[in-house]
């Protein structure tokens, strides 16, 4: 078995930094709704800059924001949100850094 992290990872991560709407619970059981960015992202999780602390297991909702629809309908007008758990959270200056596992894969 490999020592190297990034070898064990299930799907490979892209170090792409995206604002993103984060809802749920925070560490001290108040809800909120936040912009916050991607620090990378894969098809199975990603890793948030948040102002926030959160507990471990604690389920968000992602949504990434989106300009308004055009008139000719061929753009959807909203993406679904993306559910998943809290997996770490470490604070990191001025932000925590969490480690979110998607509940179904991106495809």
């Amino acid at each position: 078995m490999s020592s190297n992290p990034a070898e064990r990872r299930r799907s490979p991560r892209l170090h792409l930094q995206l604002p993103i709407f984060v809802r749920g619970v925070d560490a001290s059981g108040d809800d909120f709704l936040d912009l916050s960015r991607t620090i990378d992202i894969s098809s199975v999780g990603a890793c948030l800059a948040i102002s926030r602390s959160m507990k471990l297991s604690e389920v968000v909702s992602l949504t990434i924001p989106a300009p308004p629809p055009t008139s000719a309908g061929l753009v959807p007008a909203e993406t679904r949100p993306i559910q998943g758990r809290v997996r770490r959270s470490s604070p990191a200056g001025d932000v925590h850094l969490i480690g979110v596992e998607f509940t179904r894969p991106l495809e």
